[in-house]
């Protein structure tokens, strides 16, 4: 189960690191638009991302 986990979070820092490493430029406009937007809109895209990764879990299990 650890190794499982631990996996999961070593592809997730993959995913996370390719946009700043390929594209550094676009990756900084991106997070200066995250920025501008409101607490609720990021509060909203936190959520759709979880209820996401429950139905993957889900799907895959």
């Amino acid at each position: 189960m650890l190794d499982t986990l631990l996996m999961a979070l070593g592809l997730m820092l993959i995913l996370e690191g390719l946009m700043p490493m390929v594209s550094p430029l676009r990756w900084r406009s991106l997070f200066e638009q995250l920025l501008k937007l409101e607490d609720g809109q990021i509060r909203f895209f936190g959520m759709v991302m979880v209820i996401m990764g429950l139905l993957l879990f889900w799907l895959v299990s």
